[in-house]
């Protein structure tokens, strides 16, 4: 069964909030099956769409096995995503690929935008039309953290699940996040499970989940506007990928465009 097949519709969510509409946000969550990716599925750690005129990309920031971060480092694979899997207005223009790389390593006090203590980040967004159809071998890294330390993700192919996301009931005026509070506790099951607010796993927008932390405003480098959750890369069992202490590795984009960067920020 995919996550959030019994998770209560949107307009149910609200008809019990009200005071929860305008905080609503689209979300796709990507769920990973165990499944061999061909060149085309949405995946994580599958093959990539490479322009065959573009160098595949290095990292040369100093890592926890080798300070100098030298020789540079070819970056893996670790999602791909088509437009027709996760519709919405993340996409920038006519991109219809996004493609998520990193540094298998640990880095400790990387350079902004990057997250202390974890991978180096790298994103493309891609026109399949003018990517080539051959499958690309990429360049095996020179140096990596154990496969099984959570930076070496396994093949699964994505399977979208569109639904509405509400924000951490701390990101809320007080009488919303009680209301919001005892809907959870009555739709969580025996366990409690949150399933309405920031919605865990793979996704596309939505809310960033907040852990062990308050919630925070991320703010644009370039322009200071309060930046919003683009993409994020989910601690999983079966894909193997652990980042920070069993949390989520978050892209935030700022509503000016791709132009001004991201923020990578690991939360867990």
């Amino acid at each position: 069964m995919l996550p959030y097949a019994n998770r209560p519709s949107a307009d149910a969510i609200v008809t019990a909030v009200p005071g929860l509409a305008p905080y609503a946000r689209p979300a796709v969550v990507l769920h990973p099956t165990e499944r061999a990716p061909a060149l085309h599925d949405s995946s994580i750690a599958g093959p990539m769409l490479w322009p065959a005129d573009e160098p595949w990309p290095h990292c040369s920031v100093p890592d926890e096995r080798e300070p100098s971060g030298l020789p540079p480092v070819a970056m893996i694979p670790v999602v791909q995503v088509f437009r027709r899997d996760a519709p919405g207005d993340w996409w920038p223009g006519d991109a219809d690929v996004f493609q998520l790389l990193w540094c298998p390593n640990t880095h400790w006090d990387p350079p902004p935008p990057q997250a202390d203590g974890n991978p180096v980040v790298e994103i493309r967004w891609r026109r399949a039309a003018d990517l080539s159809g051959d499958p690309l071998r990429p360049p095996a890294p020179v140096r990596q953290e154990d496969e099984d330390y959570g930076f070496s993700p396994v093949p699964h192919t994505l399977t979208p699940v569109p639904l509405t996301d509400f924000p951490d009931p701390q990101e809320l005026p007080d009488d919303i996040a009680k209301d919001l509070d005892r809907l959870v506790a009555e739709t969580g099951g025996d366990n409690g499970a949150d399933v309405i607010t920031r919605v865990a796993g793979c996704k596309f927008g939505g809310w960033p989940t907040w852990h062990v932390a308050a919630p925070l405003d991320v703010r644009c480098r370039a322009c200071d506007a309060s930046m919003r959750l683009l993409f994020t890369v989910a601690s999983d069992h079966g894909t193997g990928i652990t980042v920070g202490r069993w949390g989520d590795l978050r892209v935030f984009g700022c509503p000016v465009g791709t132009g001004h960067g991201y923020e990578i920020d690991v939360h867990g």
